[in-house]
């Protein structure tokens, strides 16, 4: 379990959240949603730790694999030396990685398919091929938690789609507890179990995600009318779209 317990936090005089609780249940994955500026990746930070509360208690193991939303792109190592700085938490301030680590490594490139960027260098990758890498960086950490802030920003589609199948499939063995954040309520349809959504109003309403997916709630979120569309493929599916014009496209 990942989370926190009866936890207030502010900063002055904005409140950011009062005695919250919000927990992720072992095996569970849980998408956060909420409107730029609502404090989701404050709350990632102080269910990590990174973020002192006013109040209240954390939950979480002692070592918990995070993907940030903005990996630093200027890193002159290779895919495989970053992945193995995932490592480095369980080996101490002044350990050194040895060939354990370098085997866990390879094998969370090889989770996310992601062989072929061991000996590329990072700073030369593209925005997806480092996400890959930062992904199979938090998994080298054996945590039995993943937590990814906003993972798909600044994605294109196709890289959008590969990242989400990835966390989807993490999330389908059961073996982790995953809380990630976005902007997007598909991806949460996606991937998510469970659902918080931080309301402009200061409300964070949770729950499953077929409860907190709605055309009403969705609205309240984002300030826009938003509705179901139908997608009609092998099988005919539902995403979550907002009404931006209501105009029909031939």
């Amino acid at each position: 379990m990942i989370g926190i317990t009866d936890a207030s936090l502010s900063f002055g005089n904005l409140r950011l959240f009062a005695r919250l609780t919000l927990n992720v249940a072992s095996g569970r994955t849980m998408a956060i949603l909420g409107p730029n500026g609502r404090g989701k990746t404050t709350l990632l930070r102080a269910i990590l730790g990174f973020q002192k509360l006013d109040r209240g208690r954390r939950h979480a193991p002692d070592i918990v694999g995070y993907v940030p939303q903005h990996g630093a792109s200027q890193v002159r190592l290779s895919g495989l030396e970053v992945v193995t700085m995932g490592r480095a938490a369980r080996r101490g301030l002044f350990g050194q990685p040895d060939g354990t680590d370098a085997d866990a490594a390879r094998a969370a490139l090889v989770q996310v398919g992601a062989c072929h960027l061991a000996d590329q260098s990072y700073d030369r990758m593209s925005g997806g091929q480092r996400q890959m890498v930062l992904i199979a960086r938090a998994l080298a950490t054996g945590s039995p938690a993943l937590v990814l802030d906003e993972p798909t920003s600044a994605l294109d589609l196709g890289n959008q789609a590969r990242t989400l199948s990835l966390i989807a499939g993490l999330g389908q063995a059961r073996e982790r507890t995953i809380l990630f954040t976005t902007h997007d309520p598909n991806h949460a349809l996606a991937v998510a179990d469970d659902v918080a959504l931080m309301m402009p109003d200061g409300e964070i309403v949770q729950g499953p995600v077929g409860e907190m997916i709605t055309p009403d709630l969705m609205s309240r979120l984002y300030g826009v009318p938003m509705h179901w569309a139908r997608i009609a493929e092998r099988e005919t599916r539902r995403a979550m779209l907002p009404a931006f014009t209501g105009r029909d496209v031939a």
